[in-house]
């Protein structure tokens, strides 16, 4: 069964195949006539200059009079001697009948009564003057008009080829019957895919997969919904994940303090302030995952506050670097800088330092001590490029994209030793993303993991 748009795409193609077939049919149609009547007037032109030569020759053989026309056959042989001279001043073919037909020339003096040639009085005639050698007028030829001198004969051949043309286009109908039903019906099945295919995304079926064979635009449009299709199945799969790990993040804290505080009531441990100081870490650790959460809905939404401004992102990052060198030394690390100055850019102070703080205690948090946080900022053309960072252990390859998945913890490589919510990184990414720059994970030459930032420089 034919969908809509098959009969439509038909409907459309046919029609345009039979206005095309028209065009052509009355194009060649006029063409031909045309052509023919500038052909008839072509030879009846030189009709016209032989048979006044004949005449003027015979007139002045005779006198300067017209008496030689009394002769009946005298306007015979002025005709037949017109065309015995074409015949000679050309090797072509003689003049076809209708050229050489008395009753279409009448020869008339200079008052323009008749003196020789078949009367015609209903047919208006055109005139050529004849002059004699000394530029005289002494007669007017009269002939009908091309387009009244074609004989039966001649009809008859231009009527045959523009009956061979209708035949040639109307057998070439077939033909365009059957490429556009085969066009509509491939289009129509494709469409009709599509629309199947759409269909099942808006039912929740992100399983649904296009063929894409070939490199035209319906191709690319199934590559597109396929792109799409996977998108939306690995949102709704993260969707899920998301809801499962924030759950359990929740209710790790939340158990740990109801525990204690059951533990308090039943009399097990004393109300005392290292207890108390247990309690008020659990609900620091609750308040910062909450926090996390709340920032990247914020950024999900771009409703994050985070006023730009004119600033060094130089002197900023050295100054963050510089504050938080005790806590990286504490640890047991190094941490070394090599930063350009004066890199100008617009940003959120206050989101640039939460920045570099989270991938400070990421890189505190995973790297074995004795070990080395080295950070570097370089200038190019038009951004700048952070480069963080850090000694072993480090990440395998395929990890590594998933590092800024929210809640995402790879503790059998990266051994975990803070009691980190799983959502630094992904706001680290947001925080990029934020000024619209690029965030690129990949394994250090320190043996650990590098992060390369690149932020858009400021214009001056």
């Amino acid at each position: 069964m034919l969908s809509r748009l098959s009969l439509k795409l038909f409907v459309t193609i046919l029609m345009v195949n039979v206005l095309i077939s028209g065009v052509i049919y009355f194009s060649v149609a006029r063409s031909i006539d045309q052509g023919f009547i500038e052909y008839i007037k072509r030879g009846q032109q030189q009709q016209i200059e032989a048979l006044s030569n004949v005449v003027i020759d015979r007139w002045e053989r005779n006198g300067r009079n017209w008496r030689w026309l009394y002769d009946k056959r005298a306007w015979g042989q002025v005709l037949s001697s017109s065309l015995e001279t074409l015949d000679e001043a050309s090797n072509e073919a003689a003049i076809a009948t209708p050229f050489s037909d008395p009753r279409q020339f009448i020869l008339l003096d200079i008052t323009g009564d008749r003196l020789a040639g078949a009367q015609v009085d209903s047919v208006p005639l055109l005139r050529a003057p004849i002059r004699g050698h000394d530029g005289t007028l002494i007669a007017i030829l009269g002939y009908r008009a091309p387009e009244r001198v074609l004989s039966t004969l001649d009809r008859f051949f231009l009527n045959n080829q523009l009956r061979n043309l209708a035949i040639i286009l109307l057998a070439l109908l077939p033909a365009s019957l059957i490429l556009a039903a085969g066009l509509a019906l491939w289009l129509g099945r494709r469409a009709r895919v599509m629309a199947l295919a759409a269909q099942a995304l808006t039912l929740g079926d992100y399983c649904v997969r296009l063929p894409t064979h070939g490199q035209d635009e319906l191709s690319r449009l199934s590559n597109d919904i396929n792109t799409l299709a996977r998108t939306l199945e690995h949102n709704r799969e993260a969707r899920q994940r998301w809801g499962a790990d924030i759950a359990h993040e929740l209710r790790t804290p939340l158990a740990v303090m109801r525990g204690e505080l059951e533990a308090m009531q039943d009399g097990v441990r004393p109300m005392n302030a290292k207890n108390l100081h247990s309690l008020s870490q659990e609900v620091e650790l609750l308040n910062r995952l909450i926090d996390d959460l709340r920032l990247l809905a914020q950024s999900d939404t771009h409703t994050l506050d985070a006023p730009f401004e004119h600033l060094n992102l130089s002197e900023q990052l050295a100054t963050q670097m510089e504050e938080r060198r005790y806590s990286v030394e504490k640890a047991g690390l190094t941490l070394t800088t090599d930063i350009a100055p004066n890199a100008y850019i617009e940003g959120a102070p206050y989101r640039l330092r939460q920045l570099w703080r989270n991938l400070l205690d990421n890189a505190i948090a995973y790297t074995d001590a004795p070990g080395e946080i080295h950070v570097s900022l370089t200038l190019k053309a038009k951004e700048v490029v952070v480069v963080w960072q850090d000694s072993p252990p480090g990440v395998p390859e395929d990890m590594l994209e998933r590092l800024t998945e929210r809640l995402f913890r790879l503790e059998a490589s990266r051994n975990r030793r803070s009691g980190g919510s799983g959502l630094g990184l992904s706001i680290v990414r947001a925080l990029v993303s934020l000024h619209n720059g690029t965030l690129q994970p990949s394994t250090s030459p320190l043996g650990g993991l590098m992060w390369t930032i690149r932020l858009p420089r400021a214009r001056h």
